[in-house]
């Protein structure tokens, strides 16, 4: 997909968010072997080396996988920002970074000042070393602050997205300034593979529950990684490209939305943890 800033992303990548540090290198060795080419990480997450392992150790040209990282929440201040997206490469071992996000707004922390982080984000495309910044959680009105104050919108809005939460002010919001949507937990953290309408879809199609939701997101544009740490389920998650949901059935999974109540994770107008 192409993003604001004329670069581009693979729709499709693998997350790694709660992969244990001492199984990270063999569960991203084992997503690269599959195909995947779009690795989701966070300084947060404390598997960065282990993800840099698996790469170097795949073989694969650096040029063909495409590496996100997201600030932790503690490091918001400018030296912080410069100095952990430094650890950041070490770790990866990398010379450069694809996409880098804020990984939370912490409106309630560091006196609300999520636009100075914005900027010192900004700082890092200045020599090189980070191709595409963006941010993650930002709801509405934290999209408009930082637009507004810099004229430079995100490439990429990281938040919460699945069939149970659509999350649509937020994604609407994102695409007025044409910011991509990334949509984490896509499966819902697993409650929706149980849906009643999302297994009638799937006997439909021929496929599995976690199919038919992920190629809902392929088709309404969102950016997805789903994360497993096992082989079969990355294979069936990675093949959702020869198949294709009617209008009537995205229509059936549209319904499925909560609202609020569908909502898995924190809610990113209060979120304060560091």
């Amino acid at each position: 997909m192409k993003l604001n800033d004329s670069t581009t992303i693979p729709q499709l990548g693998f997350g790694t968010y709660l992969v244990p540090p001492e199984e990270t290198a063999a569960t991203v060795g084992a997503a690269l072997e599959v195909g995947y080419r779009h690795i989701d990480t966070a300084q947060g997450y404390k598997n960065e080396a282990e993800v840099g392992e698996a790469v170097a150790d795949s073989g694969i040209p650096r040029d063909e996988i495409y590496l996100t990282s997201k600030l932790q929440n503690g490091n918001h201040r400018r030296d912080d920002v410069i100095r952990t997206f430094e650890e950041t490469l070490e770790k990866l071992r990398v010379d450069r970074l694809d996409l880098f996000l804020i990984h939370w707004p912490l409106p309630t922390r560091y006196d609300g000042d999520f636009v100075s982080t914005w900027k010192a984000m900004l700082e890092l495309t200045a020599d090189g070393r980070l191709t595409s910044v963006g941010v993650s959680n930002f709801q509405p009105d934290h999209l408009n602050q930082i637009v507004d104050a810099t004229g430079l919108a995100p490439a990429v809005n990281q938040i919460e997205v699945h069939p149970y939460f659509r999350n649509e002010a937020a994604r609407q919001a994102s695409h007025d300034h044409a910011i991509a949507v990334e949509a984490w937990g896509p499966l819902g953290q697993g409650a929706v593979l149980d849906d009643a309408t999302v297994a009638e879809i799937a006997a439909e199609t021929g496929r599995a529950p976690s199919q038919v939701i992920l190629r809902w997101h392929l088709q309404r544009g969102d950016i997805i990684f789903p994360k497993s740490m096992k082989r079969e389920r990355m294979e069936e998650n990675f093949a959702i490209f020869d198949f294709t949901l009617t209008p009537e059935q995205m229509t059936r999974i549209d319904a499925l939305d909560q609202g609020e109540s569908g909502r898995q994770g924190p809610n990113p107008d209060t979120f304060d943890m560091v």
